[in-house]
């Protein structure tokens, strides 16, 4: 996706807070940050499913667009140039981030491609996932999204590493409607990211 702003900057010059984008900010102190910076129209189900993870153990970042809008005039800010102050401010005081971004179906409708410079979380959590019949696979580097530029939000906390979630439509739309789905996600989720800090301390 071709971007309509190279930076917050100038998205915030041109686009009203409240009108035509949300922030959400709910910083519970949390070492791990979950991030959900292209929520609302730009890639629907992402800010709930973020939201969800995040529960009430982990810090939550969101970017809502409010307005459905043809890619010309989309909100989408690529990850590797998100520096909205908010979400900067997050990362700064976190350990590790998670970021929850949505792809088109494609020839894969199924598989949840799991990306970040964190190779051992994100080889970890596929594991886990398969082995809850959740499909999942590693994307490394020269994958087109891999998230493992360093300047990628998912990258940016304390750590220098982190883990980038790409969801097909259809795992986004069965994640928002199916409770139990969602519920066995989080949980493969906080078990690893438990087992992260426990190796880390």
């Amino acid at each position: 996706m071709v971007d309509v702003y190279a930076s917050f900057n100038e998205l915030a010059a041109h686009e009203i807070e409240g009108q035509h984008y949300q922030i959400h900010v709910i910083d519970r102190g949390s070492p791990i940050l979950i991030l959900a910076p292209h929520g609302g129209h730009i890639e629907p189900g992402t800010l709930e499913i973020g939201e969800a993870l995040a529960a009430d153990c982990y810090s939550f970042y969101g970017f809502e667009s409010l307005e459905k809008r043809r890619r010309a005039t989309s909100l989408h800010i690529t990850s590797s140039r998100f520096d909205e102050p908010r979400a900067l401010d997050l990362l700064s005081r976190v350990d590790l981030a998670i970021s929850v971004h949505g792809r088109k179906d494609k020839e894969d409708a199924q598989t949840l491609w799991v990306g970040g410079l964190h190779e051992r979380l994100r080889d970890h959590l596929v594991f886990l996932l398969n082995a809850a019949c959740i499909p999942a696979k590693a994307v490394g580097a020269g994958h087109a999204l891999s998230g493992r530029d360093p300047k990628n939000i998912c990258n940016q906390g304390r750590f220098g590493a982190g883990v980038q979630f790409e969801m097909p439509a259809r795992l986004r739309q069965r994640l928002v409607l199916e409770r139990q789905l969602l519920s066995q996600f989080k949980e493969i989720l906080r078990h690893a990211l438990q087992q992260e800090l426990l190796a880390v301390d």
